[in-house]
């Protein structure tokens, strides 16, 4: 993983009169930044990534807060046919996005929708809240009874139970889902160029996509295209490596 990265590097930090000389395993010469620059003001860079980590955040935010919603019902509110919709959920999982990108463009055209970051977002929290909700309640089916009855002869209402009981213990499960529908969601590709159309409302991943297709000779471009798209999710793992790490351990170290 490390060895590819270095050479997207190298490639992003040379000019193209280098890398035709040089080759693309060659070290620069220098810091040349001009294909970073050129990139940047082509798809207006600042824009996409505006959006993508708006979509990304958002998406992230809600697809938790929905599964968290869905696991405490079905995980320990053990409603009627809950194996049922752990199936189906399940399922929809296994389903392909070529699938559902006619029904949701036709739906979102109906709806008044397309076209809209709006739009992106409620189809991704949708999709990502599908897994989060199959994970957690399984593993709020194994919740401790024996806390969730002393809050209650505590006095403590459903709310309360699910957001002062539940969610402190399943932190570290919560955060996991958090990091990996935000990192799952910006790297997604297919429904924001059909959903996206206008300029303005474009992510990272189509717009890299878009630059792929037009400069398909371009080394440096494609290679600084590559290194300003990754940069955002890399420092995004950093950040919450420690929660990510906690959250993975949890289980095998009780």
């Amino acid at each position: 993983m490390l060895i590819p990265f270095v050479i997207v590097v190298f490639n992003a930090l040379k000019t193209p009169e280098e890398y035709s000389t040089n080759g693309p395993l060659a070290v620069p010469d220098g810091i040349h930044l001009q294909g970073l620059k050129d990139f940047w003001e082509r798809v207006a860079f600042g824009e996409k990534l505006l959006n993508s980590v708006i979509i990304s955040g958002s998406v992230a935010a809600f697809a938790v807060i929905l599964s968290v919603l869905n696991a405490y019902a079905l995980g320990i509110g053990r409603i009627t046919g809950r194996l049922w919709i752990l199936v189906l959920l399940l399922m929809a999982n296994t389903l392909p996005q070529e699938a559902l990108v006619y029904p949701l463009y036709y739906l979102s055209k109906q709806v008044g929708l397309y076209d809209t970051r709006l739009s992106v977002i409620i189809i991704f929290t949708v999709i990502q809240s599908a897994f989060g909700t199959y994970l957690l309640s399984s593993v709020l089916g194994s919740f401790p009874r024996a806390l969730l009855e002393a809050a209650r002869m505590d006095g403590a209402s459903t709310w309360q139970v699910l957001w002062r009981i539940v969610v402190p213990v399943t932190r570290p499960t919560v955060a996991v889902l958090l990091v990996f529908f935000f990192i799952w969601t910006w790297n997604e590709f297919l429904i924001p160029l059909v959903f996206l159309t206008s300029n303005e409302n474009q992510t990272v991943s189509v717009a890299l996509g878009v630059l792929q297709g037009q400069r398909l000779m371009d080394a440096t471009m494609s290679s600084a295209s590559a290194l300003l798209g990754i940069i955002p999710t890399v420092i995004f793992f950093l950040i919450f490596q420690r929660t990510l790490t906690r959250g993975l351990t949890a289980g095998a170290i009780k």
